[in-house]
């Protein structure tokens, strides 16, 4: 009986952790409060190439105009203030380009990857991030792009690019990256 316990034990473990990793983040918005909004806080100037060390796919096998710093396309990165999930207006020109990349390539797909910095408890930077997410989408979507292009992921405050307990560091992990797939 002893060795029974010890499967069930494996097996709850086992239920737990799958229970733990599952994409679903059904009623996650409602943690947010009424004042979230998806706002840019940077120049979004992070390249491809820096984007593909996140997990992603790198632009490299995207056209040259991802490559060019002065197109619009190379910036792959759309900053956030904190506890908002509002994209600012110098960032909405970036994303409409993106757009209409996506629009005119329908066979195109970009993960919209959320993030937050590591203030507040994991259940709200996942929800921030998410909501972060999500407001891209709207905006790419109300612009053309077939919902089958997006996936909206969110990493809440599990990958961070600055490892910093200061301000420079939070604003460059409050964002949304765009994963050309």
């Amino acid at each position: 009986m002893r060795l029974d316990k010890r499967y069930l034990v494996l097996a709850m473990a086992a239920v737990l952790v799958t229970g733990c990793s599952s994409d679903e983040k059904e009623g996650l918005g409602d943690t947010l409060g009424a004042d979230a909004s998806t706002s840019g806080y940077s120049d979004g100037s992070l390249s491809g190439s820096q984007f593909g060390s996140n997990g992603f796919n790198s632009a490299s096998h995207l056209g040259p105009e991802f490559s060019d710093p002065n197109n619009p396309l190379s910036k792959q990165v759309i900053y956030f203030e904190l506890d908002s999930s509002q994209v600012k207006q110098e960032y909405v020109s970036i994303v409409a380009a993106h757009a209409r990349y996506l629009a005119s390539h329908p066979k195109q797909r970009v993960i919209l990857g959320g993030n937050a910095d590591e203030r507040g408890s994991s259940e709200y930077n996942i929800a921030l991030g998410e909501q972060r997410s999500k407001s891209v989408e709207r905006m790419m979507r109300s612009q053309g792009v077939s919902a089958s292009q997006l996936e909206v992921v969110s990493y809440g405050e599990e990958k961070p690019v600055a490892y910093g307990h200061d301000e420079s560091s939070w604003s460059q992990n409050r964002r949304v990256e765009l994963g050309y797939q």
